[in-house]
């Protein structure tokens, strides 16, 4: 296990291994601007190179000390994924000393692609029934599937290799139709946004658009540093009515993926249903990139994950979030974890009080975290608040 300290060897990695966006050298650096550390490591077997990870740290407050966390990766062959993570917990318990360490592969789960809508409680057996191959050297090495999820595993991935009108034929007729009629509206545009002026308007649809579906949106300067830091593997989209953008899509891309961040319309770009071509124009964006996969990034039961699945006949299942204790600790972080995902709906400083209220006293806490999670209405609340958070980033 060896450490990497260059990024265009390590990005090269990523994307020639097939890696996630948010594996990529720049995502790190974002984050390290923001409270984290990034730690990119290579797993050899000999001279072969058998897996990698971009490993973010987040020190946490006394006693808990740092965890460990691994967006949408770590990179390896189903045949190799169970020594990689058991790799990858001994290094990172070794050099960082973290509580735990947290993974969300960009792994299909076993039983994906879902037949479109598929019920929760459908899903749920799906996800409870043993594991097999792959997925049970991951659990053999340690790992327990948890349910303080970050990234959303339930999602819809189309597959942009095919040609465009095999694409369309897979959307529902009105959003073809939709589709159809923004590309001949007058006045209007498709493309990348490179101007200052244009972002101005990105960000202010973004939070219009968070106000309108109750969820948290980082700082301007937050989302200004994707841009500088992801560089070219940061790509936003946006659709026009003369001068004034009316609908974005921001993406991260790698070799293999393209990512939606996040994405917006106002009220001008849904009347005239800019937002349906602007998805489709991303897709064919990416695709002339050579890009495999076309992730829209979760699905929930609210109306923009209703927008997505107009997109395909089927939805898809990542593995999902698994943990490995690295410490006695860890257990009672893992309790504590959802109580501090649910007040950043309610800002950070709401987050900042609950976790300073934690570290004080971490049994009161947790008993106020408990007596909340006997309603089963506010615990699926306050998981979908968590998603929406975490889908931030």
């Amino acid at each position: 296990m060896t450490p990497c300290h260059d990024r265009d060897e390590w990005d090269d990695l990523v994307n020639s291994s097939g890696g996630h966006p948010l594996q990529l050298w720049g995502w790190g650096e974002l984050k390290s601007q923001y409270e984290w550390s990034a730690d990119r490591v290579v797993v050899r077997d000999g001279a072969r190179i058998v897996g990698s990870a971009q490993v973010l740290l987040r020190t946490l407050p006394q006693p808990f000390k740092s965890l460990a966390y691994v967006p949408r990766g770590p990179q390896a062959q189903e045949a190799d994924r169970g020594r990689v993570v058991e790799a990858l917990a001994d290094y990172v318990k070794r050099t960082h000393g973290p509580i735990g360490i947290t993974i969300e592969p960009d792994w299909e789960a076993p039983f994906s692609p879902l037949e479109k809508g598929v019920s929760d409680e459908d899903l749920a057996e799906r996800i409870a029934a043993p594991s097999s191959d792959w997925l049970a050297d991951v659990e053999a090495a340690g790992y327990k599937r948890s349910e303080n999820t970050g990234l959303i595993p339930r999602t819809l991935i189309v597959d942009v290799t095919r040609d465009e009108d095999t694409i369309m034929k897979e959307l529902s007729s009105s959003t073809r139709q939709n589709v159809r009629k923004s590309f001949k509206a007058e006045n209007v545009r498709f493309g990348l946004v490179t101007e200052r002026a244009d972002l101005d308007q990105v960000l202010a649809i973004n939070k219009e658009t968070a106000k309108r579906a109750n969820f948290a949106v980082h700082s301007d300067l937050y989302h200004e540093q994707i841009r500088d830091f992801m560089g070219p593997a940061s790509q936003l989209i946006a659709a026009w009515e003369g001068d004034e953008v009316v609908a974005f899509v921001w993406l991260v891309v790698s070799g293999k993926t393209a990512f939606e961040l996040y994405g917006g319309v106002n009220p001008r770009g849904m009347k005239l249903r800019l937002n349906y071509g602007l998805k489709f124009w991303a897709m064919k964006h990416v695709k002339e990139q050579g890009v495999e996969r076309y992730d829209f990034n979760g699905l929930l039961n609210d109306g923009i994950s209703d927008f997505k699945r107009q997109f395909a006949k089927h939805e898809d299942m990542l593995v999902g979030t698994y943990d490995k204790a690295l410490s006695p600790l860890f257990p009672v972080f893992a309790t504590a974890l959802p109580v501090v995902r649910s007040t950043l709906k309610r800002g950070v400083p709401a987050a900042k009080k609950t976790v300073a209220n934690l570290k004080n006293d971490p049994k009161a806490t947790l008993s106020g975290a408990a007596s909340g999670a006997r309603s089963k209405a506010s615990d699926v609340k306050a998981r979908r608040s968590a998603a929406k958070w975490n889908k931030l980033g």
